[in-house]
């Protein structure tokens, strides 16, 4: 294997775009008489221009070793062991360099799939275990070099996205390298090598292997690091969005083009102006657009079922989106409650409009209400009522009193009223013991 190395003055990485604590951990390391180099992404994102959201680090400690060195650290992990090294807030991930063979604890299914990886190896050996060239660069602490076993450097120059080894057998290893494929297609804008792509069309089945919590960890990476839209474009082109979310069909899509399209690009822009953004919005929006083709399917619309059939097709919506991917029950509830609140929203009076306001729920389904108004026209109303809502100033009775130009049913949604009409147990009559009059003392 020949290495190609660039010395300090011949590239632009700056100790300055460095986290603290990563930089911490790198000397620690090396303090303590290791190798100790950043690797993966960061390095990456440095040589283009790009500012890293995480910093990895290899080195030939072993993860016992690692712990040692710092008091701040946590092995986690079974399928891989990783050192979490803790400053503050921030994680740094360290990992000691893979090997190929040798002793250790590795075990592989028949099919290829790698279930532990704990062999450890040589910085060469580590190389070559790692998924696209790109992500194969090392920048060493020791002389501020960066190191390039694969050609992941050459590929950079030329922005192309390649799988190291035997693509099949990479991908059969670990099929989550097919969703990163498409995440870093999405987010570097690279080309992506003929045999890299090929084989995600015929092995994308296999993703199917992968434990649902896994799963859900790639999913935040493809839609909630700021180039969702992009990535859905991907995963599309690529045949991965069925593989992922089986119930979303492209004839799902198709009907909830823009509303979809349009759930996507409200989370990127959220990103770039700096605001939160939620699991919760994202799979309220799949299971939004699998609830409507249903009902279209049926020639039906929520407005026409009752209320426990609703909740029922609520509960049917959230299993099926995330069949394959385990989404955490507190997330899960906040779906439910955005689209529980989409009726309450698009039916109600001066008083309870102030109330549901005050609700702590009611941005989440007021923002929910905001994406369904981009593609239905019906709701611009609606919307625009509850904008002004939340003015300081604002007279409910004057935005809510007035005679409702779209009525809830014709919205997909029976009026809450109504709804909690149908819920309302009947009171029974107050029955007042038979007391004996009792007269007072003459």
């Amino acid at each position: 294997m020949t290495v190609r190395t660039l010395t300090r003055d011949q590239h632009d990485i700056s100790r300055k775009a460095i986290s603290s604590a990563a930089l911490r951990t790198l000397y620690g390391l090396k303090e303590a008489g290791f190798d100790a180099l950043l690797v993966g992404g960061a390095v990456r994102d440095l040589l283009i221009g790009v500012l890293p959201k995480d910093f990895d680090i290899a080195t030939n400690a072993t993860p016992e070793e690692i712990q040692k060195v710092f008091r701040n650290c946590r092995l986690v992990g079974r399928r891989f062991v990783i050192a979490h090294v803790r400053f503050g807030g921030e994680i740094i991930e360290v990992t000691t360099f893979r090997g190929s063979e040798g002793a250790g604890d590795r075990h592989v299914e028949e099919g290829g799939r790698i279930l532990r990886d704990n062999v450890f190896g040589s910085i060469e050996e580590d190389a070559l275990r790692r998924d696209f060239t790109v992500n194969a660069l090392y920048y060493n602490i020791a002389d501020f070099s960066v190191l390039d076993f694969v050609g992941g450097l050459d590929d950079l120059e030329s922005r192309e996205l390649r799988l190291i080894g035997d693509v099949a057998t990479r991908y059969r290893e670990d099929p989550v390298r097919m969703l990163r494929a498409a995440r870093l297609k999405a987010k570097l804008g690279f080309t992506m090598d003929a045999e890299t792509e090929k084989e995600i069309g015929e092995l994308n089945p296999l993703l199917a292997e992968i434990p649902p919590a896994r799963l859900f960890d790639e999913v935040l990476k493809l839609f909630l690091s700021g180039h969702a839209l992009a990535s859905w474009a991907e995963m599309q082109r690529l045949g991965l969005i069925e593989a992922l979310f089986p119930a979303m069909r492209p004839a799902v899509i198709r009907r909830n083009s823009t509303f979809l399209l349009a759930a996507l690009g409200n989370t990127d822009a959220r990103i770039e102006l700096g605001k939160s953004v939620t699991p919760a919005f994202l799979f309220a929006a799949f299971g939004w657009a699998l609830m409507q083709h249903r009902l279209a399917e049926r020639g039906s619309d929520m407005g026409k079922i009752s209320f426990d059939d609703r909740l029922a097709m609520f509960d049917a919506a959230i299993l099926d989106t995330a069949e394959r991917v385990a989404m955490p029950r507190r997330f899960s509830l906040q779906v439910r409650d955005i689209w529980e609140l989409q009726g309450r929203l698009t039916d109600t009076t001066p008083s309870r409009a102030r109330k549901l306001v005050a609700n702590a729920r009611f941005r989440a389904g007021y923002d929910f209400l905001l994406l369904r108004a981009y593609s239905d026209e019906r709701l611009h109303d609606w919307a625009q009522r509850w904008t002004d809502a939340q003015d300081a100033n604002a007279n409910f009775e004057a935005i809510f009193g007035a005679h409702r130009s779209t009525r809830a049913a014709e919205l997909d949604f029976e009026p809450a009223s109504e709804a909690a009409a149908a819920k309302k147990r009947k009171r029974r009559p107050r029955i007042r013991s038979a007391k004996p009059k009792v007269s007072a003392p003459e």
